[in-house]
């Protein structure tokens, strides 16, 4: 029995530079390999064969030395001039399949260590010439290249499935939402609890608190809001529940920013958040950027108490939610919900949550949303007794820590199928010069 062989990869192969510049491809019938994982096509073809293709630049470049894959291809094609083809010198030497296999499992072992230069990094192809590899005899390389195929395909179905579940997470939790926000949640909770207070009684509370949050926050008035037409109603709601804008049940107002320019405005003690910091959960994290006592008087930032719930207006963050667990300042891209003890917090975080879309959608410019305080003050909310709000934040928290769970175990499965997977690839691969290291 023919025994293994260490050879260089210039003893098998031929290394052939790319021709094509990758901006100037004509497009055309023959694929053409980039360093890019989809192919690109060329009107022209530079090979006819089957080849490995080695990146001759590292994948991220500005100093970094990385591969962040080589690429197998075979019949006509061509190929990105930053890239080079290693082509079989003879027929039935060594299967391109089982090099691209061990090529391509050891790339950042192999490769990397060669790359050169500060700025540029680049792979030599003098150096890729010069690369041993363990070349078994020819059948068993075709029997490590099926093992390899098999396993690979396993790994993409693996995480194909795994893809599908972690995209039904987000979707659950949607509809975890807005069955709570609807009452669903809490149907058999309000058999066993018919009498609990009033929402007419509650409202009459909200109102009283409200005044004195107006007076110790030096707020103004809030204007004036229509009643809320039957086609507003965004949903059936259980009969111990109303309807009422948010404007009638909070005060609501954003932040500012002071001067950047005066040096006496910033890096004091009072935190102040940008919408980036909202990450739709409690804003426990301690603000990046802080402004001064005087700073805070000379802007039109308000310092909002603990317990306020903020949401970002516009920008690519528009809609995110936060809950202040400290009292804080903001920017105006922010506005802030007083909070009112009548009112669970948590629950109006979960119902804006689960109207993110609509809010977003209705609040769409020209290139991004912006949502208004007075679209807000105006949004419709279907407000339960206060202990069915308390039920209802309990179910949800409930649910969503299920949901968290559920990710966690996703994401473990699919770590730990792979690195099974890539266990086997690896020791059928396994050198010589690594058996020995190993033992």
């Amino acid at each position: 029995m023919m025994a293994n062989r260490i050879v260089k990869i210039k003893d098998i192969c031929h290394v052939i530079k790319g021709e094509t510049g990758i901006t100037k491809a004509i497009p055309g019938d023959y694929p053409m390999v980039t360093l890019a994982e989809e192919r690109k096509t060329h009107n022209e073809f530079q090979f006819d064969c089957k080849a490995v293709i080695i990146p001759l630049v590292s994948s991220t470049g500005h100093g970094h030395a990385s591969m962040k894959r080589i690429h197998f291809q075979e019949g006509k094609f061509a190929l990105g001039s930053i890239l080079c083809a290693l082509v079989p010198k003879k027929e039935k030497e060594y299967v391109p399949e089982y090099l691209y296999h061990i090529l391509d499992l050891g790339k950042e072992r192999i490769f990397v260590p060669l790359m050169k230069g500060m700025a540029n990094v680049s792979l030599p192809m003098n150096r890729i010439k010069a690369v041993e590899i363990n070349l078994p005899p020819y059948e068993e390389q075709l029997r490590l290249a099926e093992i390899y195929q098999e396993v690979s395909k396993n790994i993409d179905l693996l995480k194909n499935e795994t893809i599908k579940q972690k995209d039904y997470i987000p979707k659950l939790r949607q509809s975890i939402l807005q069955m709570a926000v609807q009452g669903k949640l809490t149907a058999r909770w309000r058999e066993e609890n018919p009498d609990v207070e009033s929402v007419t009684d509650l409202y009459e509370k909200i109102k009283i608190e409200n005044e004195e949050i107006k007076s110790k926050y030096n707020l103004r008035n809030q204007k004036t809001l229509l009643e809320i037409s039957e086609d507003e109603k965004l949903f059936q709601t259980p009969d111990s529940w109303a309807w009422f804008r948010l404007g009638k049940l909070f005060y609501t107002t954003s932040g500012g920013t002071p001067t950047r320019g005066n040096t006496d405005y910033w890096d004091g003690n009072i935190p102040w958040l940008k919408s980036g910091e909202l990450t739709d959960g409690l804003i426990t994290k301690e603000a990046e950027e802080k402004i001064t006592e005087l700073g805070h008087k000379k802007s039109s930032t308000n310092l909002f108490p603990k317990d306020t719930l903020l949401i970002a207006l516009y920008g690519a963050t528009a809609g995110k939610l936060g809950i202040l667990t400290y009292p804080s300042t903001t920017n105006q891209a922010i506005c802030g919900f007083y909070a009112n003890s009548n009112i669970e917090t948590d629950y109006l975080f979960y119902y804006l949550w689960a109207f993110r879309s609509k809010i977003l959608s209705d609040s769409w410019g020209q290139a991004q949303p912006n949502i208004s305080q007075d679209y807000l003050k105006k949004f419709c909310f279907a407000l339960p007794p206060h202990e069915e709000q308390k039920a209802i934040v309990s179910k949800v928290k409930q649910l969503m820590a299920w949901c968290d769970e559920l990710e966690k175990k996703i994401e473990k499965r699919d770590v730990y199928q792979a690195k099974m997977m890539q266990a086997v690839v690896k020791q059928a691969f396994k050198t010589e010069k690594e058996t020995v290291e190993m033992e």
